[in-house]
């Protein structure tokens, strides 16, 4: 459900409006003979899973163009969201190793291709950036994440992200996650 905050806009965009949104996107893309391909992550992820029930907005690690970003600056308007209600603003967050041909398809439409990534990569991006949010978001992804126990999830973070500064309490803290994730 869209709940708007008369200076910001919608504030909070739930699995339903996150698609309609993204099929108006699509179909705008047809009418300018233009095609996309999008790799959502964060809470938009979660909430395309029914792993959270809403999202501030759709964050990308891929690249949009000019010409995209008017297209969802367009849509945004029309329902009253800000202009970058989706942004691909995580692509600093993309972790090292993450493939784009090996995503799940989330949406496809023939001029809107949405994936997702692993919940493994999920995770790993959650982690890096371990805002309070994220916290929660990691303990309701651990169960679907193939990692073997915590300290495989720390391996594979600093795989990711292999200039991160090495710290000491961040299997305690996986393993706090895990542990939780059990009492769900």
């Amino acid at each position: 459900m869209s709940h708007t905050d008369p200076e910001l806009g919608p504030t909070v965009l739930g699995k339903l409006e996150i698609l309609s949104y993204l099929g108006e996107v699509a179909d705008e893309l047809a009418v300018r003979h233009l095609a996309c391909r999008v790799v959502v992550v964060g809470g938009s992820y979660l909430a395309l899973h029914d792993l959270r029930e809403s999202t501030a907005d759709v964050d990308s690690v891929s690249k949009l163009t000019d010409e995209v970003r008017a297209v969802v600056r367009e849509v945004g308007d029309r329902h009253g969201l800000r202009a970058d209600w989706l942004n691909d603003s995580a692509m600093t967050f993309t972790p090292a190793g993450l493939k784009f041909d090996e995503c799940e398809l989330l949406f496809e439409h023939r001029n809107l291709t949405v994936l997702g990534p692993s919940p493994d990569q999920v995770f790993l991006m959650k982690l890096l950036a371990s805002r309070a949010p994220d916290h929660d978001d990691m303990t309701v992804l651990w169960p679907r994440c193939g990692f073997t126990d915590a300290q495989a999830a720390v391996d594979a973070y600093y795989l990711a992200y292999p200039f991160e500064e090495h710290d000491p309490h961040l299997v305690d803290y996986v393993q706090q996650i895990a542990d939780q994730s059990t009492q769900l």
